[in-house]
Formats: C-alpha cells, structure tokens, sequence
C-alpha cells in the first residue's frame, strides 16, 4: 500500500457531480484536496440506463458557472458524462479513480482515510457517495434467480421477452415504457395504488396512457410473494396469482451505505428514515472535519436531494474550514 506523507485539507470520498464541484470549490480557495472514487469518473451517473433523460434542465447540473450546453431541453447520459469529463480535465481536477475507500479513521485532528491502494491523510473529509450502489432488496424467495436485475440499463435485452417490472418511480416508468416499444411484454407490479406521484410530468401521462388501453398490464396494491424460474407469484386484491415470466427487473430504489457511515461513526437521527446527523448550515457531521454532501444527506429520502439543489453544500462546506483556518 502507497503511504502518501502529505496531509490534504481535504480529502473527498465520492466522484460525482457533488464530490467534483467540492474538488473546484476548494482548488478556488486555495485549499489542497484528492478526491477518491471507487470506480470509473461519475460512476453512478455511468450506470445509470443508456437512454435516460434527466428531469432538470442543463443550467441546473452545471459547477462552478461552466456552461452545460445540451442539444435537448432535458440533457442526456452521453452529454452529462461529456460535460463532467471536460470539467475534470480541463480543470485538472485531482481524482484518483478506482480506489475504494475501505476505512475512515477520524478521532483525531488528523484523519487517516484508508484505500485499496494507499494512505492518505487529510484535516478533513467530505463524504458524497450518494446512494445508488445499493438496492432495496424486497426479501423474497427467488430473488437472487439470474433472470432478477435491481439495475436497468437497455431495453434491447428484454425484446420478446415477458418482463416484470417492480415499481412505479421513474426508474421503474422508464424501463416499462421502453422495453414496451421495443416489443417486450411487461407487467408492472405496484404496491401504491397508482403510479408514483414524482414520475417525471411528461412521463407520467404516457404510462398511465399505455396501462389504460392495456399495451402495458399493471397490478396496483400489489407485492411479489416467490419469484420461481418460469412464473412470478403475486399477492393482488384479488387474491394470488401466478405470472408466466422471463425476466424481472426490481426497481424499487437505493439507499446510502449506511454501513461506511457508521463505521466512521456518524450517528443518525432517526431509525426509519436513517437522517445522517449533519449541521445544515456547514455540512459538518457529529464527528469534527467530517462533513456530507449530496444525496447521502437523507437517508433514506433519497428523492430530498439531487445535483441541482446540492451543489450549494461545496460552498457551505469549503466556507466552513476556510473560516476556521
């Protein structure tokens, strides 16, 4: 393991957007920072589906004031990636990717931030590793069968195939919507009774539009009971039922890796919603130098945070280590 002597002022546990706009916001106030990402650059944003539209409007997922120009109303993946590659490049943003960072060791003045290939040591560290690595699992038998996926990405795979889809936020709306015009049979599985109030608003209306006339079959108030390898066993209103089945993609969301928080030993203000403790007004944690920012920031409510209403904690939080230097 490398063993880097120099201590950071900061050290960034996260390469997205927010990790990145934290990297530019210190480099402007003269601060030394790394920012370590256990994968490829914006690496949740990279396994996000091929074909998504984001619901903001480019000036809304910009940094620092470096113009976003998309050729859509609502940009792309491909143009996101390409705008926050250009950023770190062209501004030789210090990132080190496909490092995972392994341990925090935070009780002194100096923290110890551990990696698969190094040491480093910082004065202060900004956790933003969002929460799209780990899925909420729903507990069934037969979840773990190959045909199941937590994670969509193209809907060519599905063609022909009967698909179930698990959910009804955008997520789910997207991967139904598309793998339905690409000649695959889907049925949504919902346990609300209608679909997600936060779909995005142009979406919105063509799924409901598809259920209505049956294109897309859809069982409200509605759970899966055993996923088995040619049929899906569903709990409806009606009573059980079983479904003839190829594939099952189980979208019903993400979480934060609440594990690494409270290794570091960040407490959480409450047991549902799982609030990682944090001071709004600098970002700062329980634990003194260690600081969130991004979607981390809640919990659970992980719909609370996005790139367009959290880049302001980069400010917050430089604003707050600079003013105590």
């Amino acid at each position: 393991m490398q063993i880097h002597n120099d201590t950071y002022d900061l050290v960034i546990i996260g390469g997205g957007p927010i990790g990145i706009a934290c990297g530019l916001e210190a480099a402007k106030h003269g601060l030394t920072y790394v920012i370590l990402e256990k994968g490829c650059l914006v690496n949740s944003l990279y396994h996000y589906p091929t074909n998504m539209t984001f619901f903001s409007t480019s000036e809304k997922l910009e940094l620092d004031g470096i113009p976003f120009i998309s050729n859509n109303p609502k940009p792309r993946k491909a143009e996101a990636l390409e705008y926050y590659r250009r950023i770190t490049t062209s501004n030789q943003v210090n990132i080190r990717l496909f490092e995972k960072v392994t341990q925090v060791k935070a009780d002194a003045a100096i923290k110890e931030v551990i990696t698969t290939k190094a040491s480093y040591k910082a004065k202060n560290v900004v956790v933003a590793t969002g929460f799209y690595d780990i899925p909420n699992y729903i507990d069934v038998k037969g979840e773990e069968l190959p045909k199941v996926a937590h994670y969509y990405d193209d809907p060519h795979y599905y063609a022909t195939q009967k698909t179930i889809v698990v959910g009804a936020s955008n997520s789910a709306v997207d991967a139904a919507l598309e793998i339905y015009r690409k000649g695959g049979e889907v049925t949504m599985i919902v346990r609300t009774e209608d679909i997600g109030p936060r779909v995005k608003y142009w979406v919105r209306p063509d799924i409901v539009n598809r259920i209505e006339e049956g294109s897309i079959k859809a069982h409200f108030n509605s759970s899966i009971k055993e996923i088995k390898e040619h049929e899906v066993i569903v709990q409806t209103p009606d009573g059980e039922i079983q479904i003839e089945n190829d594939f099952v993609l189980l979208l019903t969301g993400y979480r934060p890796n609440f594990e690494f928080l409270n290794k570091i030993g960040i407490s959480l203000k409450d047991e549902n919603k799982r609030i990682p403790m944090y001071d709004e007004n600098t970002m700062e944690t329980n634990i003194p130098g260690i600081y969130l920012a991004g979607v981390i920031c809640g919990g659970m409510e992980t719909h609370k945070w996005f790139i367009e209403n959290s880049r302001i904690h980069a400010k917050l939080i430089v604003a707050d280590i600079v003013g105590k230097s």
